[in-house]
């Protein structure tokens, strides 16, 4: 009879088991598609943040050359070194003629 309850013990045991399994698993799942989301929504975010600053340069440069930025003068300068550097380079390929 002693057994009889010992093998019941167990069953309810392992009943619990399951049952905690089976919340687990679920719980798992949930978590799982919530991590993908967040991954997705993290991927487009940074996707948006390459363009805003990609954007945010073009309208910095388009702001110094039309001299209304307080780095004018840094985008003057760059433009005057790339015309600096062409100069040369057609000046070397005038050279080899």
């Amino acid at each position: 009879m002693a057994e009889k309850g010992v093998i019941m013990n167990i069953a309810s045991h392992v009943e619990r088991l399951i049952e905690s399994h089976g919340v687990l698993s679920r719980s798992c799942a949930q978590l799982t598609a919530q991590r993908d989301a967040l991954q997705d929504e993290n991927r487009a975010l940074k996707m948006r943040v390459r363009e805003l600053e990609t954007q945010l340069s073009k309208l910095r440069l388009s702001d110094g050359l039309s001299g209304g930025a307080a780095d004018r003068e840094g985008a003057r300068a760059r433009i005057n070194r790339l015309l600096r550097e062409v100069d040369r380079c057609i000046a070397l390929l005038g050279g080899e003629d």
